[in-house]
């Protein structure tokens, strides 16, 4: 394949801790670039005060990564502003919270513009393009506009919501259309998917050639899912030395024999953090037996703190804590524990694999790597037990979990109780499940199957097809569907 060009708001560099330190989007997207020599472009994460950024070049190995800065100006109004403010939560169905600004609009444009325009300094003819996330949404049509004919592929991790919802993003009408620029846009979902198509054909008026294509002006824009894996095999391994570390070996001695809960997650409101200890609370409520016998530990880094609806948030969730430790905490045992603290990959993976159970309960999620972390790491002859939000869009591979409705107490109180009380049988018969489900679909894959699909688009499989054969009540149907997605 010809030189492979990846942007996204932020670029993680490798340094000596790298496998210790990567997350989010350097998980998934750096065993493609093992692979592929190539550029990654995008935000350096610096913030400046100069009126025209900074870009600079790191070399890594056959990796180039070029950063740019932002000026304070770019970081209000693109990435605190419109990116965050306006996309973020109506991409994650919470219109109520939106805050639209013109100007956060205008700065959204800008910065785009400028990572289109520095982009087009260093692209060579049969570079080969795969923009990341809500943040770059337009960066396609701009690129085009210089000129540039090179392959474009998009993939939108967070959620894609119902045409009705995407209406509510002030100038949709303009933003979204703009991503058929794009020669292959992918979804985490088979849903998000057909909401785009949807909002393609409810919106745009657009024709389709068949359920996976549409035709825009002289274009032909592909929709693909493809969802987002874990590096299953290596995550193994890891978090069978990570529970021999003196740290992990600490948290478990602190437990003084009892069961952990465990969840991590980043503090963000799609997550459902304060739900989530409503729903421990009722379950310490409905089943007084288990007072003393469990600790739920919860690991939430701070985020976007500077972010008014992220400061409450964290007001609520340490004000839940403090209800819940205050009603049933004694001087030997405090139930919640919750910490404000980021830790390494293998401290993590060590705390998964001692887990008896995770709580994965988002509101919204496009994908939710934590749910697959948690599976990957376990040992197999005595797993833990993952309950699963229906909200995740780990929920639609991830079906030997115990899947939950975050909103409903009762249920999340429900499947705490049966995951700390299940037998041995089934919860191995569930953890190989949901283990060989994550090996069919690891993160190694994941890159290639889509630059596969952007480059030699007739090999893309038709989603919707496979759907439809791997819901259908005849037991042969779906045989030959998952054959053929196997195959594709």
């Amino acid at each position: 394949m010809a030189r492979l060009v990846v942007v996204s708001n932020r670029v993680a560099v490798p340094n000596r801790n790298a496998s210790e330190s990567a997350g989010g989007l350097a998980v998934v997207v750096r065993p493609t670039l093992k692979r592929h020599s190539g550029v990654w472009f995008g935000w350096s994460g610096r913030v400046v005060a100069k009126s025209q950024p900074a870009v600079r070049t790191i070399e890594r190995g056959h990796q180039s990564y070029i950063l740019t800065d932002l000026t304070n100006e770019d970081y209000d109004e693109f990435y605190n502003g419109f990116a965050n403010r306006v996309l973020w939560p109506i991409f994650h169905y919470r219109l109520d919270i939106a805050e639209f600004s013109r100007r956060d609009l205008r700065g959204y444009m800008r910065v785009n513009e400028h990572f289109a325009t520095e982009l087009h300094k260093i692209l060579l003819p049969d570079d080969v393009i795969w923009v990341h996330d809500y943040h770059l949404i337009p960066l396609a049509g701009i690129l085009r506009d210089l000129g540039r004919q090179n392959k474009i592929g998009f993939f939108h991790h967070v959620p894609f919501p119902p045409p009705e919802i995407v209406a509510a993003i002030p100038n949709h009408e303009h933003l979204i259309p703009a991503m058929c620029h794009y020669d292959l846009i992918g979804f985490q979902t088979d849903c998000d998917a057909t909401n785009f198509a949807r909002y393609l054909k409810d919106e745009c008026g657009l024709l389709n050639r068949d359920p996976s294509s549409f035709r825009a002006g002289d274009r032909t824009v592909q929709i693909g899912v493809f969802a987002v894996g874990v590096e299953t095999s290596e995550l193994n391994r890891l978090a069978r030395r990570a529970v021999h570390s003196s740290f992990v070996r600490g948290v478990v001695e602190s437990l003084a024999g009892r069961d952990m809960i465990i969840g991590v997650d980043r503090l963000d409101y799609s997550k459902g953090i304060a739900l989530r200890m409503d729903a421990f609370d009722r379950f310490l409520s409905i089943h007084p037996v288990w007072r003393g016998k469990v600790t739920y530990l919860q690991i939430t880094p701070k985020s976007r703190s500077e972010i008014r609806e992220y400061a409450d948030m964290e007001r609520q969730i340490d004000e839940t804590a403090g209800r819940v430790n205050g009603m049933y905490g004694e001087a030997s045992w405090t139930p919640i524990r919750y910490v404000n603290r980021t830790h390494s990959r293998t401290a993590l993976a060590g705390l998964y694999r001692s887990a008896r159970a995770a709580l994965v309960t988002p509101l919204r999620d496009g994908m939710n790597i934590v749910a697959k972390e948690y599976v990957a790491c376990q040992d197999s002859e005595n797993p833990g037990v993952l309950i699963l939000s229906r909200f995740a869009g780990a929920a639609a591979e991830c079906t030997a979990a115990l899947i939950v409705n975050p909103y409903d107490a009762d249920s999340v109180a429900a499947a705490i109780e049966r995951a700390l009380s299940m037998p041995l049988d089934e919860r191995r018969s569930r953890n190989n499940a949901l283990f060989a489900t994550l090996v069919a679909h690891d993160v190694k894959n994941w890159g290639d199957r889509f630059l596969d699909a952007l480059t030699r688009p007739q090999k893309l499989p038709n989603w919707l097809s496979w759907m439809r054969a791997k819901n259908s009540r005849t037991p042969a149907l779906r045989r030959n569907a998952e054959k053929q997605w196997a195959a594709d």
